[in-house]
């Protein structure tokens, strides 16, 4: 097929270690009023304090909430926004993990459009732009800081729900290795999970003809040309350093790695989209109340066995990038076997749960658990191989039992 391409990313990314001290300035050519989102556990240390204190000396007022929870609930966003609407920022900055992210993309929408935030859940809902978010994470793992999506759990519903808009891509990524130096090991490696996840996917996710209008109607499109060198990139990168990251959080190197890794993963995932992993955690997760990097990775190498029937050959590419096959004499065949199994050997070092079992999902609720993953199409719809409702109750219980064997059926 002829070269087709699409990507979607803020108009400005900084990466290295010391960019966080670029904030003021990225701030001043966006805005004068900041609201700041984050967490109580971040706002209390001197380094916020110290980039807050930054702002302020470049003019820049501040108001800070930071009473961020995980997964942002729904109610949390209409408390920030309410505290912050008499304020009026014209400029929202998210520093913190991806639910400090989430938190900040969700309050530019409100600021900038009002209504209830469920007006917006799904594709292509939000109208117009909103308010600039200048993003700065301090964990490597979900790339909120160049996606199209904000994440909220919603009290009426079981599953997490997104909102997906190219509105919601952050005006300016400011990535540095040094804020996530004090993330300890066990988030350290589900976040690097989550990443390592987003880039399968996205590398392994549907192929679609380059129609003109597939990326005007649809915000995941599956994978092209230019999301798949973001996530063999991030391939690369994560499987050389996220099991060093795990074992040596002061490992500034791998830090360095894992951070730009989970950035890539990002910028692919923003526009591929992933796939069944993450159709399978949105109810399982909801269920064990697991973290979502932990689900999505539980899941991968059954996912990648599931698949390998339709992308072999895409899964030993995996495979070459992880570090496999390195005189390049291996069949595709061979090499998308190893690539699974390295896979489940890099997750079992860092801690994964090999199983749904594991995880606590409880055997009655499997056939829930297919049944829920099935029906969220614009995930599905993005795997390489498709599924029934058989196919996918088969594939959780693999999942639940530890058979990757039982999962290529």
């Amino acid at each position: 097929m002829s070269l087709f391409a699409a990507l979607r990313l803020p108009r400005e990314i900084l990466f290295g270690v010391g960019q966080r001290h670029a904030l003021a300035s990225v701030a001043s050519r966006t805005g004068r009023r900041a609201l700041v989102c984050t967490d109580a556990r971040f706002a209390a240390t001197p380094v916020f304090a110290e980039m807050i204190a930054a702002l302020e000396a470049a003019g820049i007022v501040v108001l800070v909430h930071d009473r961020t929870l995980p997964d942002v609930p729904q109610d949390t966003v209409a408390v920030c926004v309410e505290a912050a609407r008499g304020f009026e920022p014209d400029m929202v900055i998210g520093i913190g993990g991806g639910s400090c992210l989430d938190m900040a993309k969700c309050a530019s929408l409100m600021l900038a459009h009002g209504g209830a935030l469920a007006d917006y859940y799904g594709e292509f809902k939000v109208p117009a732009p909103v308010l600039p978010v200048i993003a700065v994470p301090t964990t490597a793992g979900t790339g909120s800081e160049v996606t199209p999506v904000a994440v909220v759990s919603d009290s009426d519903r079981i599953l997490k729900v997104g909102i997906s808009s190219p509105y919601l891509i952050a005006a300016a990524a400011i990535c540095d290795p040094d804020l996530t130096l004090s993330c300890p090991p066990g988030l350290t490696a589900i976040a690097g999970a989550d990443a390592l996840t987003h880039a399968i996917e996205a590398f392994t996710a549907m192929r679609r003809p380059g129609d003109p209008e597939l990326a005007q109607q649809h915000v995941f499109i599956g994978k092209s040309d230019l999301s798949d060198q973001f996530a063999l990139h991030a391939i690369r990168l994560l499987s050389r350093s996220l099991e060093k990251a795990f074992v040596d959080g002061a490992d500034i190197d791998a830090r360095a790695d894992v951070m730009m890794g989970a950035l890539a993963a990002g910028c692919a995932f923003g526009t591929a989209g992933t796939a069944a992993a993450h159709a399978v955690q949105y109810p399982v997760g909801a269920l064990t109340h697991t973290p979502h990097g932990l689900g999505v990775a539980t899941m991968l190498p059954y996912v990648m066995t599931y698949n390998r029937r339709v992308a072999g050959a895409d899964i030993a590419i995996v495979g070459r990038a992880l570090g496999l096959d390195p005189t390049g004499v291996e069949d595709d065949e061979t090499v998308a076997d190893a690539a699974i199994g390295e896979v489940s050997r890099l997750f079992a070092a860092i801690g994964i749960a090999p199983t749904l079992a594991g995880l606590g999902l409880p055997e009655d609720r499997i056939d829930w658990a297919a049944e829920q993953a099935l029906g969220i199409g614009r995930l599905i719809k993005n795997n390489p191989r498709s599924f029934d409702t058989a196919a996918m109750r088969g594939l959780v219980r693999a999942a639940y039992d530890g058979d990757l064997a039982a999962s290529a059926l």
